[in-house]
């Protein structure tokens, strides 16, 4: 735990610089990712957290805030985001009426927040906390609906005083995928782009973990899915790579900036093709649990083997079993491994007729140990998605500049559930000039003039940072950690702060999820969206729809 720095004070008495302190809404994985992230490789501190689970408030807080011996002081554990909020309302009115009379970190409050909630409340906690003047980085995704990713649009855009906001796209942000990008645009080592292959390929038992058993198994009546949920970071890359301006081109006036190259169209297939009642092995009858499952020692999809044989045995007691089980690691350590193998059947036990929704207090939503073939998950395990674009125009003062407009490209992303590797994507990209391969690890540049492969150097992280999406994780947190620091120890503009570290603006953010969305309405509808038209229909019904409200 690290102790907050003193202000450096100038001669005059006046603060110059302070420690930056955030709150992590959510301390699950993703919360616990940033936390590390932000405590080993910034000079930031994680003040305070709220969470409504005390295990795992309690775990975090020994982390990441009070120490493993120490205890919470005030405003450093809430049992929820609301709570917090109505004590950092109260902290405000209290040092507005009388400062002398709140002491301590109370005085303080924090810079930034952290929302790593779930996905279905990322809206609710944006609004509630925007006039707080904050700054915010969220999870992926903004939010379930196109509606409400243009609505935390309007609401953070009408912040009187504008903040650093990021949002949870982490591609952007590993070293491996930062050197792709400088060799495709800045380098042009293919020459120009003409199509590119994506795929994340999901892993065989993690589809079932996270997409049939649990939490982002069903799409909701917003058009959200797996696509979303899962891969709006992919469609975000892609167009990291494909439409955003290429990080080597400054204008030198207004009249030269390059601007997103805009797709022309947007197709999707996909279904759900295994994961139904219809695929169940006949030898498993009518059994809904994999405990009382007669085929339960021939499937591969067996509860007990993805998460005692797989994981609890092997010693690998962190995600997917904490998700199961929040305790399941101090139970090991503290009473063995039998203990544990005890606490995780009894999690799997539970045998239902049919989901019971969240709102039950006996029943959570996912259930682990229910049958893949049984659930009520409806959403993609295998989808594609081809996004294509024409001919760039520029403007006559560009030319003169000798900027050169991008030209007409196509690229197909694919999610797939049933594959070896886990959300290790891999990819190649077709230039005029070679072709580039890559994975999570590594690049190869294959040269059409010298019919050679050449493969490129790619720095090497450390294993705490290669472990959470290839350093992206850590790019993030330092990203936004540094964009907040140069607004308020540096005196930064925000945009220039948001541009310079962040690299990514609020309106791209949402603009790489309306992209997800406009495919989810193509795949539904078995239809071409024409990006240019859909995109301004649905920003013009959002202002209108905005201006209604106030």
């Amino acid at each position: 735990m690290k102790e907050p720095a003193p202000a450096v004070v100038s001669s005059n008495g006046a603060s110059k610089s302070k420690q930056l302190r955030f709150l992590v809404i959510g301390a699950g994985a993703r919360g616990t990712a940033y936390a590390e992230a932000v405590t080993k490789s910034t000079g930031a501190v994680i003040h305070a957290v709220a969470d409504p689970h005390e295990f795992k408030r309690d775990h975090f807080g020994k982390a990441f805030i009070w120490g493993k011996e120490g205890k919470p002081s005030e405003g450093q554990d809430f049992s929820g985001w609301k709570e917090w909020l109505d004590w950092e309302l109260n902290r405000r009115r209290q040092l507005e009426a009388d400062p002398q009379s709140v002491s301590g970190s109370a005085a303080v409050g924090v810079d930034g927040v952290f929302i790593c909630t779930l996905d279905e409340t990322h809206i609710g906690i944006i609004r509630a906390i925007a006039p707080l003047q904050l700054h915010i980085l969220c999870e992926k995704p903004l939010a379930l609906s196109l509606d409400d990713c243009l609505s935390a649009l309007h609401v953070l855009q009408s912040q009187s005083t504008p903040k650093i906001f990021s949002i949870g796209h982490v591609l952007r942000y590993s070293p491996h995928n930062i050197l792709l990008r400088d060799l495709i645009l800045s380098r042009k080592v293919i020459g120009d782009v003409v199509s590119l292959e994506h795929c994340e390929p999901v892993g065989w038992w993690h589809f079932t973990h996270s997409y049939v058993r649990g939490n982002w198994r069903r799409a909701t009546s917003n058009g959200d899915g797996s696509l979303l949920t899962k891969s709006c970071h992919d469609i975000d890359f892609i167009l990291w790579l494909l439409c955003s301006p290429p990080p080597s081109t400054a204008a030198s006036s207004a009249k030269t900036a390059r601007t997103a190259h805009h797709p022309r169209t947007i197709t999707s297939t996909g279904s759900l093709t295994q994961f139904r009642r219809a695929r169940k092995p006949a030898a498993a009858g009518n059994a809904i649990n994999c405990l009382s499952c007669l085929a339960e020692p021939d499937c591969i999809y067996s509860a007990v083997k993805i998460y005692r044989d797989m994981h609890l045995a092997e010693n690998r007691l962190d995600w997917p079993l904490n998700i199961l089980c929040p305790d399941i690691e101090d139970i090991f350590r503290t009473e063995g491994s039998d203990a544990a193998t005890r606490r995780l059947m009894s999690a799997l036990a539970p045998h239902y007729d049919k989901y019971i929704t969240s709102s039950d207090p006996n029943t959570p939503s996912p259930w682990y140990g229910k049958c893949v073939f049984e659930t009520d998950n409806d959403v993609c395990d295998d989808q594609v998605v081809t996004i294509s674009w024409e001919d760039e125009e520029i403007t006559q003062e560009q030319k003169d500049e000798g900027i050169e407009p991008r030209t007409a490209k196509i690229a197909t992303f694919h999610m797939i559930a049933p594959t070896e590797r886990q959300c290790e994507r891999r990819g190649r990209i077709y230039g005029t000039h070679g072709e580039l391969t890559y994975d999570s690890r590594n690049i190869t540049i294959y040269n059409f003039e010298t019919c050679s492969t050449t493969a490129v150097p790619v720095p090497r992280q450390p294993p705490e940072e290669e472990k959470s999406h290839g350093g992206g994780d850590y790019g993030l947190a330092r990203s936004f950690v540094g964009a907040v620091d140069a607004v308020e120890n540096r005196g930064w503009d925000v945009a220039k702060a948001q541009e310079h570290f962040v690299g990514c603006t609020l309106e791209e953010a949402v603009r790489s999820h309306a992209v997800v969305f406009a495919a989810e309405e193509a795949r539904r509808e078995e239809k071409v969206v024409k990006w240019k038209t859909w995109w301004e229909e649905k920003l013009q019904a959002s202002a209108a729809a905005a201006n209604e409200a106030s």
